[in-house]
Order: structure tokens, then sequence, then C-alpha cells
């Protein structure tokens, strides 16, 4: 008959061998598999396309003695201008109000040597253009109307392009970061089998702007036409991709 000693070291004697079974076990089947080994890299990718629209800023300016007088000649202007662009086939749609001001001249602003008026207006507006040849002509127009200066022209993609355009940025940079992993991959003596993540970042869509156009560029009614030359639009992104590999 065994005394209570003798059982509880029979029963200690079981513990020792489950354990170490199932500590060998799990030992085991960790060193057939082998760690986990990925490459991790980063990649830029650039794409341009050609614009199809545009956005074209012209500004109508007033002076006067004061801020009503200012304010009235803005509203005949805008009546004017507004006739001319929707007569040129425009809509009200096509044609906002990006910045609209009327203020007193400060004390430390540049004089012209003459008496200047102390009351200035600024009306800026934003025209939308789907057709981007026509940009010379809409400013044009615009000059006629009454407006005084060109403040900027930027062209842009529609939706349906940029969507376009960032496809060809997104594959370039795919197949950079691919280049990169196989390189890494040569030295480390490894052979990349697939990929474990993909993530996007700094997704920029550059427009393409001209700037410093003059009233004076429609040259008035019997003048030359404005030409201005479209550049194209830059798409860019950068991509982070983590590859699954093994030992080759």
């Amino acid at each position: 008959m065994r005394t209570r000693r003798q059982r509880l070291a029979a029963v200690a004697l079981t513990a020792c061998v489950l354990l170490a079974g199932c500590t060998g076990g799990a030992t085991t089947a960790g060193d057939a598999a082998g760690p986990d080994r990925s490459i991790e890299v980063t990649a830029d990718g650039e794409a341009s396309g050609a614009p199809d629209r545009a956005t074209v800023l012209v500004a109508v300016e007033s002076t006067g003695p004061d801020a009503r007088a200012v304010r009235d000649e803005l509203a005949a202007a805008d009546d004017a201008l507004r006739t001319a662009l929707f007569d040129r086939g425009l809509t009200e749609d096509d044609v906002r109000t990006e910045r609209y001001d009327v203020r007193q001249r400060r004390a430390r602003e540049p004089s012209t040597g003459r008496d200047d008026p102390p009351y200035v207006g600024t009306h800026v507006y934003a025209l939308a253009l789907d057709d981007v040849d026509a940009v010379g002509d809409v400013i044009d127009v615009a000059i006629r109307a009454g407006a005084d200066r060109v403040e900027r022209v930027q062209f842009g993609l529609t939706a349906a392009r940029e969507t376009a355009v960032r496809e060809r940025a997104l594959t370039d940079a795919m197949d950079g970061a691919r280049g990169q992993a196989d390189v890494l991959a040569s030295h480390a003596n490894l052979t990349i089998t697939g990929v474990h993540t993909v993530s996007t970042t700094n997704v920029r869509t550059t427009p393409y702007r001209g700037t410093g156009l003059e009233a004076e560029a429609a040259g008035g009614s019997g003048g030359p036409t404005t030409g201005v030359e479209p550049g194209d639009v830059d798409v860019s992104v950068t991509v982070r991709v983590v590859f699954a590999a093994e030992p080759t």
C-alpha cells in the first residue's frame, strides 16, 4: 500500500512528463515553420495629364469718395460683366465671387501722387470653364466688359481624368516598390513571395497655374486676342508596401 508521500511523488512525476511533452511539441512546430520574413519599402510615383478644366480669376476695382459710391460702381460693373459672360456661354454656376471688399485706404498705402479717393473696392470673380481652349477668349470678353486685371489662370482635371492619372501614378509607385524589394531581397538571400500590406500616403494633385496676366493683354476690343497655353497637371503618390519573403 502506497504512503501519502509516494502518491504525491507519482502525481508530480506525471505532471512533469505532460508539461515536457507540450513544451517540446510547441518548440518543434515553431522550428519547422521558421520566423516570418518581410521586406518593407516606400516608393514615390508620378503621372501627368492634359487638363480638361480651367478656373480664371478676374478682378474689378473701383474707387470713390465713400463706401456707398464704391459699392454702386462695383454693382454696375457686376451687371455688365455677368451679361457679357453669359452672352459668351457661361452660366450662373460658372461665375462665382471669389472675394469682395470695400475699404478705406490706409495712410501707409503707397500713393500715386495724385489726390487719391479715400475708398477702394475689389470684386474678384472665379470663372469655371470646361473648355480649356476658351480661356483666352473668356479673358478678352471679361476685360472688354470692365474687368481691370486677371489675377490667375489655373488648369486642373475633372474627377474622371484625375482618377485615371492617379492610377498611373500608383502603378509607377508600385513598380518602384517592387524594384526596391527585389534589390534588397537579392542581397539578403531572400525571394519575394507576395505582399503582406499596402498603404498610400501623400496623394497630391498639382494644378498648372499661370499668373501675372495683365488687363492690357487683351489689347482692347480691336487688339489681338489673349493666348494662354495650358500645361500638364501632375499627380504624385507615395506607397508603403510590406512584401512577404522566404529564403532563396
